[in-house]
Protein backbone atom coordinates (compact mmCIF):
# COMPACT_ATOMS: atom_id res chain seq x y z
CA UNK A 1 0.00 0.00 0.00
CA UNK A 2 1.22 3.49 -0.79
CA UNK A 3 2.33 5.54 2.22
CA UNK A 4 0.39 8.78 1.88
CA UNK A 5 2.84 10.70 4.00
CA UNK A 6 5.68 10.09 1.53
CA UNK A 7 3.93 9.34 -1.76
CA UNK A 8 4.49 11.81 -4.55
CA UNK A 9 1.75 12.97 -6.86
CA UNK A 10 1.44 11.26 -10.23
CA UNK A 11 4.13 12.11 -12.75
CA UNK A 12 2.40 10.63 -15.79
CA UNK A 13 3.11 12.62 -18.93
CA UNK A 14 0.21 14.87 -19.87
CA UNK A 15 -1.23 14.77 -23.39
CA UNK A 16 -2.87 18.16 -23.75
CA UNK A 17 -4.02 17.28 -27.27
CA UNK A 18 -6.57 14.78 -25.93
CA UNK A 19 -9.19 16.18 -23.61
CA UNK A 20 -11.18 13.53 -21.76
CA UNK A 21 -13.48 16.24 -20.42
CA UNK A 22 -14.23 19.42 -22.37
CA UNK A 23 -16.85 21.77 -20.93
CA UNK A 24 -17.64 25.09 -22.57
CA UNK A 25 -20.09 27.79 -21.47
CA UNK A 26 -22.06 25.30 -19.37
CA UNK A 27 -25.15 26.67 -17.66
CA UNK A 28 -27.75 24.82 -15.63
CA UNK A 29 -30.91 26.28 -14.21
CA UNK A 30 -33.49 24.06 -12.60
CA UNK A 31 -37.14 24.76 -13.33
CA UNK A 32 -38.39 27.46 -11.03
CA UNK A 33 -35.00 27.70 -9.34
CA UNK A 34 -31.80 29.70 -9.49
CA UNK A 35 -29.06 29.22 -12.03
CA UNK A 36 -26.67 26.73 -10.39
CA UNK A 37 -23.99 26.77 -13.10
CA UNK A 38 -23.24 30.09 -14.75
CA UNK A 39 -21.01 29.57 -17.77
CA UNK A 40 -18.50 26.94 -16.64
CA UNK A 41 -15.44 26.24 -18.81
CA UNK A 42 -13.30 23.24 -17.87
CA UNK A 43 -10.76 21.12 -19.72
CA UNK A 44 -9.31 17.90 -18.29
CA UNK A 45 -6.51 16.30 -20.36
CA UNK A 46 -5.59 12.64 -20.21
CA UNK A 47 -3.37 11.80 -17.22
CA UNK A 48 -4.66 14.60 -14.99
CA UNK A 49 -5.65 14.18 -11.35
CA UNK A 50 -8.03 17.08 -10.84
CA UNK A 51 -9.32 18.14 -7.45
CA UNK A 52 -12.68 19.89 -7.83
CA UNK A 53 -13.30 22.00 -4.76
CA UNK A 54 -15.96 24.41 -3.56
CA UNK A 55 -18.32 25.07 -0.70
CA UNK A 56 -21.47 23.01 -0.28
CA UNK A 57 -23.98 24.41 -2.75
CA UNK A 58 -21.33 25.76 -5.13
CA UNK A 59 -22.56 23.44 -7.90
CA UNK A 60 -19.96 20.63 -7.82
CA UNK A 61 -22.46 17.75 -7.98
CA UNK A 62 -24.55 19.51 -10.63
CA UNK A 63 -21.43 20.06 -12.75
CA UNK A 64 -20.40 16.41 -12.41
CA UNK A 65 -23.88 15.19 -13.37
CA UNK A 66 -23.88 17.43 -16.45
CA UNK A 67 -20.43 16.11 -17.41
CA UNK A 68 -21.69 12.53 -17.01
CA UNK A 69 -24.88 13.14 -18.97
CA UNK A 70 -27.08 12.56 -15.93
CA UNK A 71 -28.41 16.12 -16.16
CA UNK A 72 -29.05 18.04 -19.36
CA UNK A 73 -27.47 21.51 -19.31
CA UNK A 74 -29.62 24.55 -19.96
CA UNK A 75 -27.00 25.75 -22.44
CA UNK A 76 -23.37 25.17 -23.32
CA UNK A 77 -21.63 21.91 -24.16
CA UNK A 78 -20.07 19.00 -22.30
CA UNK A 79 -17.92 16.39 -24.07
CA UNK A 80 -16.81 13.25 -22.25
CA UNK A 81 -14.30 10.76 -23.69
CA UNK A 82 -14.91 12.27 -27.12
CA UNK A 83 -18.70 11.86 -26.96
CA UNK A 84 -21.45 14.35 -26.30
CA UNK A 85 -22.12 13.81 -22.60
CA UNK A 86 -25.86 13.57 -23.21
CA UNK A 87 -25.36 10.74 -25.73
CA UNK A 88 -22.52 8.54 -24.44
CA UNK A 89 -21.63 5.42 -26.40
CA UNK A 90 -21.36 1.99 -24.78
CA UNK A 91 -17.60 2.13 -25.37
CA UNK A 92 -17.29 5.43 -23.50
CA UNK A 93 -19.34 4.10 -20.58
CA UNK A 94 -17.04 1.08 -20.30
CA UNK A 95 -14.04 3.44 -19.93
CA UNK A 96 -15.77 5.51 -17.26
CA UNK A 97 -15.97 4.98 -13.51
CA UNK A 98 -18.24 7.02 -11.24
CA UNK A 99 -18.73 7.07 -7.48
CA UNK A 100 -21.67 9.34 -6.54
CA UNK A 101 -22.07 11.32 -3.37
CA UNK A 102 -25.23 9.36 -2.50
CA UNK A 103 -24.89 5.65 -3.19
CA UNK A 104 -27.85 3.73 -4.63
CA UNK A 105 -27.43 -0.06 -4.77
CA UNK A 106 -29.74 -3.07 -5.06
CA UNK A 107 -30.93 -3.63 -1.48
CA UNK A 108 -32.27 -7.17 -2.10
CA UNK A 109 -28.92 -8.55 -3.29
CA UNK A 110 -26.12 -10.16 -1.33
CA UNK A 111 -22.83 -8.38 -1.81
CA UNK A 112 -21.27 -11.42 -3.48
CA UNK A 113 -24.07 -11.49 -6.05
CA UNK A 114 -23.82 -7.75 -6.66
CA UNK A 115 -20.11 -8.01 -7.40
CA UNK A 116 -20.69 -10.87 -9.85
CA UNK A 117 -23.61 -9.03 -11.47
CA UNK A 118 -21.54 -5.87 -11.98
CA UNK A 119 -18.51 -7.81 -13.24
CA UNK A 120 -20.61 -9.29 -16.06
CA UNK A 121 -20.91 -5.84 -17.68
CA UNK A 122 -17.17 -5.19 -17.98
CA UNK A 123 -14.61 -6.98 -20.13
CA UNK A 124 -11.79 -5.44 -18.08
CA UNK A 125 -13.08 -6.54 -14.69
CA UNK A 126 -10.07 -7.23 -12.41
CA UNK A 127 -11.26 -9.97 -10.07
CA UNK A 128 -7.98 -9.96 -8.14
CA UNK A 129 -8.23 -6.22 -7.46
CA UNK A 130 -11.86 -6.57 -6.38
CA UNK A 131 -10.94 -9.42 -4.02
CA UNK A 132 -8.03 -7.45 -2.53
CA UNK A 133 -10.22 -4.39 -1.87
CA UNK A 134 -13.02 -6.50 -0.39
CA UNK A 135 -10.59 -8.17 2.02
CA UNK A 136 -8.75 -4.96 2.90
CA UNK A 137 -11.94 -3.07 3.65
CA UNK A 138 -13.59 -6.04 5.40
CA UNK A 139 -16.68 -6.01 3.19
CA UNK A 140 -19.01 -8.85 4.30
CA UNK A 141 -19.79 -10.62 1.01
CA UNK A 142 -22.42 -12.93 2.49
CA UNK A 143 -24.52 -10.08 3.88
CA UNK A 144 -27.26 -8.24 2.04
CA UNK A 145 -26.82 -4.72 0.69
CA UNK A 146 -29.75 -3.52 2.83
CA UNK A 147 -27.87 -4.42 6.04
CA UNK A 148 -24.84 -2.22 5.27
CA UNK A 149 -24.06 1.02 7.01
CA UNK A 150 -23.69 4.20 4.94
CA UNK A 151 -19.90 3.91 5.17
CA UNK A 152 -19.95 0.26 4.06
CA UNK A 153 -22.15 1.12 1.09
CA UNK A 154 -19.68 3.85 0.14
CA UNK A 155 -16.80 1.37 0.29
CA UNK A 156 -18.71 -1.13 -1.83
CA UNK A 157 -19.55 1.54 -4.41
CA UNK A 158 -15.85 2.43 -4.63
CA UNK A 159 -14.90 -1.23 -5.15
CA UNK A 160 -17.48 -1.56 -7.94
CA UNK A 161 -16.01 1.48 -9.70
CA UNK A 162 -12.33 0.61 -9.25
CA UNK A 163 -12.45 -3.09 -10.13
CA UNK A 164 -12.79 -2.65 -13.90
CA UNK A 165 -9.92 -0.12 -13.90
CA UNK A 166 -11.61 2.71 -15.81
CA UNK A 167 -9.52 5.14 -17.84
CA UNK A 168 -11.50 8.05 -16.39
CA UNK A 169 -12.62 7.93 -12.76
CA UNK A 170 -15.01 10.60 -11.47
CA UNK A 171 -15.53 10.75 -7.71
CA UNK A 172 -18.13 12.98 -6.05
CA UNK A 173 -17.33 13.37 -2.33
CA UNK A 174 -16.41 9.66 -2.25
CA UNK A 175 -14.82 9.68 1.20
CA UNK A 176 -17.51 11.67 2.98
CA UNK A 177 -18.93 8.63 4.80
CA UNK A 178 -15.65 6.81 5.41
CA UNK A 179 -13.86 6.64 8.73
CA UNK A 180 -10.30 8.06 8.83
CA UNK A 181 -8.61 4.67 8.27
CA UNK A 182 -10.85 3.76 5.34
CA UNK A 183 -10.41 7.23 3.83
CA UNK A 184 -6.64 6.90 3.97
CA UNK A 185 -6.79 3.48 2.30
CA UNK A 186 -9.15 4.82 -0.35
CA UNK A 187 -6.85 7.76 -1.15
CA UNK A 188 -4.00 5.29 -1.44
CA UNK A 189 -5.96 3.38 -4.09
CA UNK A 190 -6.66 6.64 -5.94
CA UNK A 191 -2.92 7.31 -6.00
CA UNK A 192 -2.27 3.81 -7.29
CA UNK A 193 -4.74 4.36 -10.12
CA UNK A 194 -3.40 7.80 -10.95
CA UNK A 195 0.17 6.54 -11.20
CA UNK A 196 -0.81 4.08 -13.94
CA UNK A 197 -0.34 5.23 -17.56
CA UNK A 198 -3.20 7.12 -19.21
CA UNK A 199 -5.36 7.16 -16.10
CA UNK A 200 -7.37 10.31 -15.32
CA UNK A 201 -9.15 11.15 -12.07
CA UNK A 202 -11.61 13.91 -11.19
CA UNK A 203 -12.00 14.11 -7.42
CA UNK A 204 -14.69 16.38 -6.00
CA UNK A 205 -14.41 17.20 -2.31
CA UNK A 206 -14.45 20.05 0.17
CA UNK A 207 -11.72 18.31 2.22
CA UNK A 208 -8.65 20.27 1.16
CA UNK A 209 -6.17 17.86 2.76
CA UNK A 210 -7.48 15.07 0.49
CA UNK A 211 -6.91 17.25 -2.58
CA UNK A 212 -3.35 18.00 -1.47
CA UNK A 213 -2.65 14.27 -1.11
CA UNK A 214 -3.86 13.12 -4.52
CA UNK A 215 -4.32 16.03 -6.95
CA UNK A 216 -1.85 17.73 -9.26
CA UNK A 217 -4.35 20.28 -10.59
CA UNK A 218 -7.28 21.98 -8.91
CA UNK A 219 -10.45 23.73 -10.02
CA UNK A 220 -12.32 25.90 -7.53
CA UNK A 221 -16.03 26.38 -8.11
CA UNK A 222 -17.67 29.41 -6.51
CA UNK A 223 -21.32 30.36 -6.99
CA UNK A 224 -21.56 28.41 -10.23
CA UNK A 225 -18.36 29.57 -11.91
CA UNK A 226 -14.75 28.36 -11.98
CA UNK A 227 -12.67 31.01 -10.19
CA UNK A 228 -9.38 29.11 -10.50
CA UNK A 229 -8.18 26.21 -12.62
CA UNK A 230 -4.51 25.29 -12.72
CA UNK A 231 -1.73 23.37 -11.07
CA UNK A 232 -1.84 22.97 -7.32
CA UNK A 233 1.57 24.61 -6.94
CA UNK A 234 0.43 27.53 -9.10
CA UNK A 235 -2.54 28.11 -6.80
CA UNK A 236 -0.33 28.11 -3.72
CA UNK A 237 2.05 30.54 -5.40
CA UNK A 238 -0.74 32.85 -6.52
CA UNK A 239 -2.40 33.54 -3.14
CA UNK A 240 -0.39 35.07 -0.30
CA UNK A 241 -1.09 36.86 2.95
CA UNK A 242 0.60 40.24 3.36
CA UNK A 243 1.39 41.75 6.74
CA UNK A 244 1.75 45.49 6.19
CA UNK A 245 3.25 47.73 8.90
CA UNK A 246 3.08 51.39 7.85
CA UNK A 247 4.70 54.49 9.35
CA UNK A 248 1.28 56.07 10.01
CA UNK A 249 -2.32 54.87 10.42
CA UNK A 250 -3.70 53.48 7.18
CA UNK A 251 -6.73 55.25 5.68
CA UNK A 252 -10.09 53.66 4.97
CA UNK A 253 -9.38 53.68 1.24
CA UNK A 254 -6.21 51.59 1.65
CA UNK A 255 -6.23 49.03 -1.16
CA UNK A 256 -4.10 46.21 -2.53
CA UNK A 257 -4.55 44.90 -6.10
CA UNK A 258 -6.07 41.43 -6.14
CA UNK A 259 -7.15 41.59 -2.49
CA UNK A 260 -9.45 38.77 -1.38
CA UNK A 261 -9.81 39.93 2.21
CA UNK A 262 -8.41 42.75 4.32
CA UNK A 263 -8.25 43.67 7.99
CA UNK A 264 -6.88 47.07 9.05
CA UNK A 265 -5.87 47.94 12.59
CA UNK A 266 -4.33 51.39 12.79
CA UNK A 267 -1.02 51.32 10.93
CA UNK A 268 -1.14 47.58 10.42
CA UNK A 269 -3.02 45.61 7.77
CA UNK A 270 -3.39 41.90 7.05
CA UNK A 271 -4.32 41.26 3.42
CA UNK A 272 -4.91 38.04 1.51
CA UNK A 273 -4.33 38.73 -2.19
CA UNK A 274 -3.95 36.96 -5.52
CA UNK A 275 -1.09 37.43 -7.97
CA UNK A 276 1.06 39.61 -5.74
CA UNK A 277 3.98 40.89 -7.82
CA UNK A 278 7.26 42.47 -6.67
CA UNK A 279 5.96 45.72 -8.15
CA UNK A 280 2.91 45.62 -5.87
CA UNK A 281 5.13 45.05 -2.82
CA UNK A 282 7.45 47.88 -3.85
CA UNK A 283 4.53 50.26 -4.34
CA UNK A 284 3.11 49.44 -0.90
CA UNK A 285 6.49 50.02 0.70
CA UNK A 286 7.06 53.34 -1.04
CA UNK A 287 3.52 54.75 -0.86
CA UNK A 288 2.90 53.97 2.82
CA UNK A 289 6.51 53.86 4.05
CA UNK A 290 5.70 50.35 5.13
CA UNK A 291 7.38 47.07 5.88
CA UNK A 292 5.65 44.19 4.09
CA UNK A 293 6.02 40.56 5.15
CA UNK A 294 4.73 37.79 2.86
CA UNK A 295 3.16 34.66 4.34
CA UNK A 296 2.58 31.40 2.48
CA UNK A 297 -0.85 29.86 2.98
CA UNK A 298 -2.10 26.30 3.24
CA UNK A 299 -4.63 25.07 0.69
CA UNK A 300 -7.33 25.25 3.36
CA UNK A 301 -6.50 28.91 4.08
CA UNK A 302 -6.53 29.68 0.35
CA UNK A 303 -9.89 27.95 -0.02
CA UNK A 304 -11.33 30.05 2.82
CA UNK A 305 -9.92 33.29 1.45
CA UNK A 306 -11.21 32.65 -2.06
CA UNK A 307 -14.69 32.08 -0.67
CA UNK A 308 -14.89 35.38 1.13
CA UNK A 309 -18.19 37.13 0.27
Amino acid sequence: MTNLETASRPTTARDSSELLIDVSGLRKQFKGGKEVLRGVDLEVPRGTVLGLSGKNGAGKTTLIKCILGLLKPTSGTATLLGDNAWDLSAEAKERLGYVPQVVTLYPWMKLRHLLAYTAAFYRNWNADLARQLVQRWEIPLEEGVATLSVGQQQRLSIVLSLAYEPQLLILDEPAASLDPVARREFLSEVLNIANQPNRTVVFSTHITSDIERVADTVAILKEGTIVFHGELGELKDSVKRLHVSAAAPLPGNFAVPGALSMRIDGSHAMVAARDVTPEVISELCNLWKADVQIEDLSLEDIFLEMHQP
